[in-house]
C-alpha cells in the first residue's frame, strides 16, 4: 500500500505492553462447544454434517491448510472428504466436480481451496457452489445477504474476528473501526460485520486501501484496527492510536523462515491495548468458523428437507 505523507516522528513507546488476544485458545474453546452441538444434533437427526474440500494441484501452503481443516472437522464430528485434482484440470472438469457435490445429500458444505491455477476462473467456480452449501461464505448471494443485514453463511475470517471481539468483551458499539484492505474475502465483509447492528457491531467504519490518502493518519483514528493489507509488517507502531485494539489478519513467511503479519508486532504491541499475534491469532479462528458454517449449513439443509 502507498501513502502520500510519511508518518510523523516516532513518539516514545509506552512501557506497558498490549494484551495478547489468543485466537488459538479461543478456537479450541469454540471447537469444543461445536463438538457437543454436533454430537447432540447427530443423535437427534441421525445425520452427520458433511464437508467436502476440493484441492487443485499440490501447492505446499494449500496442502497444509487443507490438512488442518480436515483434522479440525474430524475432531468435532464433521464427516469430511477430500477431492484432490491435478493442477492441469480443465474448467469444465472442475465445475463437474462441484456439481456432483452440490447434488450429494451427504455433503452440506463445499470448500474450494484457493488460490486456483491461473487458467481456472475462480469466481465462476465459487459461484457454481450452491449458496446453502457455501462453507466459505463467498457466494454472491451470501455476500448480498450480509450486506442487507440478514446474513446466513458469512466469510470465515471476518466471522472469526467478530467472535474474538465478542468473546474478549471488546466494545465495538460507537467505536471508530478502520479496516485496511478491501478484498471480498476479508475487507468488505469485515466492514459489514463491524457496522451491523448487534454484538460485535454498531461501529463507525472506514475502509482504507491502496488509493487512500495518508494511511497512517487514517489508522491513527481507529479504536479498532483490522489489518488485511497483504504486505509484511506495513503497519508500524506510529500508525496506531494509543490504546487501540489491533487485529492482524496477514501472515507471511520471511526469508529466515519465520512468520509475521501485516503489523509490526514488536512496535504495535507497545502502543495497542490488545493485539492478535501471528501465528496463533486470526488463523485458527478462520478454521473454527468454517466448521461452524458447515454445521449451520447442515442444520438448514436437513430442516428444509423435512
Amino acid at each position: 500500500m502507498n501513502f502520500d505523507h510519511p508518518p510523523p516522528p516516532r513518539e516514545p513507546l509506552p512501557v506497558t505492553s498490549a494484551q495478547i488476544l489468543d485466537g488459538k485458545a479461543l478456537a479450541n474453546r469454540l471447537q469444543d462447544e461445536l463438538k457437543q452441538e454436533v454430537y447432540e444434533w447427530t443423535q437427534q437427526t441421525g445425520q452427520r454434517p458433511g464437508l467436502a474440500v476440493i484441492l487443485v494441484g499440490s501447492e505446499p501452503a494449500s496442502t497444509v491448510y487443507v490438512r488442518n481443516k480436515r483434522k479440525a472437522a474430524h475432531a468435532v464430528g464433521i464427516a469430511d472428504q477430500l477431492i484432490e485434482l491435478p493442477a492441469e484440470i480443465t474448467q469444465a472438469e472442475l465445475v463437474a466436480h462441484v456439481d456432483r457435490l452440490n447434488a450429494d445429500p451427504q455433503v452440506h458444505g463445499i470448500l474450494v481451496q484457493l488460490p486456483l491455477p491461473r487458467h481456472i476462473d475462480g469466481e465462476l467456480v465459487l459461484r457454481r457452489i450452491r449458496p446453502e452449501k457455501d462453507a466459505d461464505g463467498f457466494h454472491p448471494m451470501n455476500m448480498g445477504l450480509l450486506a442487507l443485514g440478514t446474513p446466513k453463511l458469512v466469510p470465515c475470517t471476518p466471522l472469526g474476528v467478530r467472535e474474538l471481539l465478542i468473546r474478549e468483551s471488546i466494545p465495538t458499539k460507537g467505536k471508530t473501526a478502520v479496516v485496511m484492505g478491501r478484498s471480498n474475502i476479508v475487507g468488505k465483509p469485515m466492514a459489514l460485520l463491524l457496522m451491523a447492528k448487534g454484538p460485535g457491531g454498531d461501529a463507525t467504519v472506514t475502509i482504507a486501501h491502496t488509493s487512500s490518502v495518508d494511511l497512517p493518519g487514517i489508522c491513527r483514528e481507529a479504536d479498532i484496527l483490522v489489518v488485511a493489507a497483504g504486505q509484511p509488517e506495513i503497519v508500524k507502531g506510529s500508525w496506531i492510536k494509543p490504546g487501540a485494539v489491533v487485529i492482524d489478519v496477514g501472515i507471511h513467511r520471511l526469508a529466515d523462515g519465520s512468520l509475521c503479519g501485516d503489523v509490526d508486532f514488536a512496535e504495535a504491541s507497545q502502543v495497542a491495548s490488545a493485539i492478535t499475534p501471528v501465528p496463533g491469532g486470526v488463523g485458527p479462528l478462520t478454521i473454527a468458523m468454517l466448521l461452524r458454517n458447515t454445521f449451520e449449513a447442515a442444520r438448514a439443509i436437513v430442516h428444509s428437507a423435512r
